[in-house]
């Protein structure tokens, strides 16, 4: 009974460790000058006729942006 469970909690501690590196993300700074390059580099690619843009902040800190077409940018990164 052991050698069956004692792997099977391995694996599943495995593929927890695995998502959690890989998926868990914490937002990252941005200035406003970088959304608003990013703003530009989104409007160019997307043909969007958008003329304003908005900040998105967690914590008082700006992390993205919102387009009035209704794209949104969040800077995030890996936790790890």
């Amino acid at each position: 009974m052991l050698e069956i469970l004692m792997p099977t909690v391995w694996a599943c501690f495995a593929l927890y460790a695995t998502w959690y590196l890989t998926s868990a993300k914490d937002y990252a700074p941005l200035t406003r000058q970088e959304a608003e390059l990013l703003w530009k580099i989104h409007k160019q690619n997307a043909g969007c006729n958008a003329r304003k843009w908005r900040e998105i902040q967690r914590r008082g800190k700006t992390v993205g942006f919102e387009c009035e077409c209704g794209y949104k940018h969040l800077q995030k990164r890996p936790i790890v």
